[in-house]
């Protein structure tokens, strides 16, 4: 027992040396790059590179990069790089600004989801008519998220926000393209949003947060999001 104790400790020794030195070799030559995790891979001398919230794989000596590739177990068939993605990209939800979102709750509230929204998404708008109104006893977290593309959807948004009733100002506009009169004056939670969404990677919408931490882009079906929830 005593020589498989030393003999994990230099095994795990060696490895930390080496995804010291592949860090040390990946900032030479990415030095604007932020790493965000390196760790070794079942498969002889593959490594896992996490960064600008994706995986790429190199060896030890940053002999070779494969970039928008996936490991596949051959035997399950399973896609091992997007399981680790969604392990790596898991929000813990307590982790969530959720002072800064607009609050649903539907009947007890005991299930929870949040939701990144951009007013003028087709998508987020779907999911809203599709999904998120035909769920029970859920709280909803709803963090305004407006795109660049888009570039009235500030403005609205934060007439919403600025309401008297953002969650009842929210879902009327969603369904009916209501908005609130007001001038949208009020201090605005969108550039602490925008400034968690960049930290984690956060581009796109809908971007949803399940309670368990796991997320997902899109507007997914109403079953696939119970499945999920």
């Amino acid at each position: 027992m005593k020589f498989i104790c030393i003999v994990l400790l230099f095994f795990i020794t060696a490895v930390y040396a080496d995804v010291g030195k592949l860090e040390k070799a990946i900032k030479a030559q990415y030095p604007d790059i932020k790493i965000q995790g390196i760790s070794k891979t079942q498969f002889n001398d593959l490594y896992e590179v996490y960064l600008g919230n994706q995986i790429i794989y190199t060896d030890k000596s940053f002999k070779f990069l494969i970039v928008d590739g996936h490991l596949v177990d051959p035997k399950t068939k399973k896609d091992l790089t997007a399981d680790r993605l969604s392990e790596l990209q898991r929000i813990p939800f307590e982790n969530l600004p959720k002072d800064l979102a607009i609050k649903i709750k539907k009947g007890n509230g005991l299930k929870k989801v949040a939701v990144f929204s951009d007013i003028d998404c087709p998508f987020c708008r779907k999911l809203e008519k599709d999904v998120l109104m035909k769920l029970d006893d859920i709280e909803i977290y709803t963090f305004i998220f407006p795109l660049a593309i888009h570039p009235e959807a500030e403005e609205k948004s934060l007439k919403i926000w600025c309401s008297d009733n953002p969650s009842k100002n929210w879902i009327n506009f969603m369904t009916n393209a209501q908005l609130p009169a007001n001038d949208a004056n009020c201090v605005s939670p969108v550039k602490q949003i925008q400034d968690f969404a960049l930290k984690h990677g956060i581009q796109s919408t809908p971007t949803i947060i399940f309670q368990n931490g796991n997320r997902v882009s899109g507007a997914i079906p109403l079953e696939e999001f119970k499945s999920l929830m």
